[in-house]
């Protein structure tokens, strides 16, 4: 299903979150089960399941992972490979905070370990160092992130130009090896995020 499509959205890289939930809002308010309660059961199930298509779609085109897995799938007609090695430019970050969250680990497991309540207190200053780590290293992807934004408004215009859908030289008009470049970096910065935050709530106990 093209989601695009079904949301009346432009099929390209990026879109405005706002134009994309107001669309969503508007189709969303003409299917919504609640309308729906007067009407017999095979009504009730059409607009149940018209109402999950467009849900599906407006949380699949809000995210950018989601967003670029589902515009490279329409645009080659498969999957995206999932590669494990990170993208170009990546590496430096990757390894850094492979470092940093080994050693929060290393300071949490010994944190448990600790029952003076004198090196409690070292354990306290020593976690809201690790904590400052953490959200610079979270500051630092979330620059790295808009900077991936802002290249996706960019390579609208590749779309806008490109021969409509379905024409054989589209493929060709469209940076589709840089899109899927992107879309694992969206996918790594989301992985790195997860890490992160899970151990910022660690040391918040």
């Amino acid at each position: 299903m093209d989601y695009f499509a079904l949301l009346h959205e432009p099929r390209q890289p990026w879109l405005d979150p706002d134009s994309l939930k107001a669309d969503f809002l508007r189709l969303a308010a003409q299917v919504h089960p609640d309308k729906a309660h007067q009407a017999n059961a095979s009504e009730k199930a059409t607009a149940n399941a018209r109402y999950a298509e467009l849900n599906s779609a407006y949380h699949c085109l809000l995210e950018p992972r989601e967003r670029l897995r589902h515009l490279l799938e329409l645009e080659s007609g498969a999957t995206p490979k999932d590669v494990q090695s990170p993208p170009p430019g990546a590496m430096d970050l990757l390894m850094e905070i492979g470092q940093i969250c080994r050693e929060t680990d290393l300071f949490l497991a010994a944190k448990a370990k600790t029952t003076s309540p004198l090196l409690k207190v070292q354990m306290f200053e020593t976690g809201m160092a690790w904590t400052g780590k953490l959200n610079q290293l979270r500051q630092r992807i979330d620059l790295q992130r808009e900077e991936f934004v802002a290249e996706l408004r960019s390579m609208n215009a590749a779309w806008n130009a490109a021969p409509p859908p379905g024409s054989a030289g589209r493929a060709a008009a469209l940076p589709l090896e840089r899109l899927e470049q992107v879309c694992r970096v969206f996918s790594y910065m989301a992985r790195w995020t997860e890490q992160i935050q899970e151990r910022l709530v660690q040391l918040s106990f």
